[in-house]
């Protein structure tokens, strides 16, 4: 299972700089004009987890697979982009196949960069594609509107689905975002969303792109960037997350080795890289978590869901494994460090024999019994 997050955001706000950074892979041109990328840039990325090392530390292993994550970076967009203008629609429908949409937001000053509508505004800039992912949303609710009122006719199923579907529209009309809508969780509304896949239903996480100086972790300096606020207020309103990054600060960690680029943030202050934090972030607004498989031939992550059962984590690995699952050995992620292994877990009776009906847990070591 793969997480696919979306970048989008207006021409020239370092969007694709930022693109390269996070994906180690200098492959989307960065260049200081608008529409610089034209094509959706995909990159697959591991996903970094410091237990994978701790547990190769014991076991030795060939080599270790990291859970990975899907990067799209989606061409800048403009005022009008729903309707054709810039790019036009070409980018709806890359940003229909994420799951999550990362919004960079430009939050500094650079006269040296020009900024398509003239000068740095957070919050215009949102609205900005917001409106036209909502726009967008609309030309397709219209679309399967004109479709319901005719299968309403004959059809009571579909009848109640176009008196949400028009009651949609007028929310969404109001400029407001499709997973704001007080109908979202009921099961005539994720049918629906099932069908059209609303843009503005996807889980937002805004990328504020900082100066160095606005970076640090320390002390007040979140309060001294004033975009940063207007922008942090407008997350927290809207229940989206908001990751504080410098893309240049990004690139330069880029060439360096793990202990050297922990050294390089811990002087600016930082804990995490911008990648961590997306990273970890999206997994929590998506629900997802890791187990691992841990054996001579490879260490390896596998993202699962929470509250997946054991068959269901199995097939993550192989369908065969869920099909004929008879049970899993497993055994908690310290329990495994604090004996030391595998086998010393076994003899201090840590390892548990789970059926079918387990819930498997963060950082569960597992081994799966099945026939075939």
């Amino acid at each position: 299972m793969g997480l696919s997050i979306g970048l989008v955001g207006l021409p020239n706000v370092g969007k694709s700089t930022t693109f390269n950074a996070l994906t180690k892979a200098q492959n989307a041109e960065a260049a200081n004009y608008p529409f610089c990328t034209i094509e959706p840039n995909k990159a697959i990325v591991p996903v970094p987890d410091s237990r994978l090392a701790k547990l190769a530390k014991i076991v030795n292993p060939e080599k270790i697979q990291y859970s990975t994550l899907d990067f799209v970076d989606i061409a800048g967009l403009v005022k009008g982009a729903s309707k054709g203008e810039g790019l036009g629609n070409k980018f709806l429908s890359n940003i229909r196949e994420t799951e999550v949409i990362l919004h960079i937001v430009r939050c500094f000053d650079d006269e040296n960069i020009v900024h398509t509508e003239g000068n740095v505004d957070p919050l215009r800039d949102v609205e900005i594609i917001e409106t036209e992912l909502i726009l967008a949303d609309i030309e397709v609710l219209q679309n399967r509107i004109d479709r319901l009122k005719k299968q309403a006719k004959a059809d009571k199923s579909a009848k109640a689905s176009l008196e949400l579907a028009e009651e949609l529209i007028e929310f969404l009309a109001d400029g407001n975002l499709a997973r704001n809508f007080n109908k979202a969780d009921t099961k005539i509304y994720q049918i629906l969303n099932q069908e059209v896949r609303f843009l503005t239903n996807k889980e937002i996480m805004y990328g504020a792109n900082v100066d160095e100086e606005s970076l640090s972790d320390e002390g007040d300096s979140i309060d001294e960037n004033p975009y940063v606020v207007v922008l942090t207020e407008y997350a927290e309103k809207n229940n989206c997350e908001i990751i504080k990054l410098c893309a240049k600060v990004e690139e330069e960690l880029i060439d360096l080795e793990d202990d050297e680029a922990q050294d390089f943030l811990n002087e600016l202050g930082i804990e995490e890289s911008g990648l961590d934090q997306i990273i970890h972030k999206g997994f929590d607004k998506l629900g997802l978590m890791s187990y691992f498989t841990a054996g001579v031939k490879e260490v390896r992550a596998w993202t699962i869901r929470k509250d997946t059962t054991a068959p269901k984590a199995a097939a993550v690995i192989h369908n065969d494994f869920e099909k004929g699952f008879i049970r899993a050995e497993v055994i908690s992620y310290n329990d495994y460090m604090e004996c030391g292994g595998e086998s010393k877990a076994k003899d201090a009776g840590k390892m548990r024999l789970e059926g079918k009906e387990y819930i498997v847990q963060d950082g569960d070591v597992m081994h799966f019994r099945f026939n075939i």
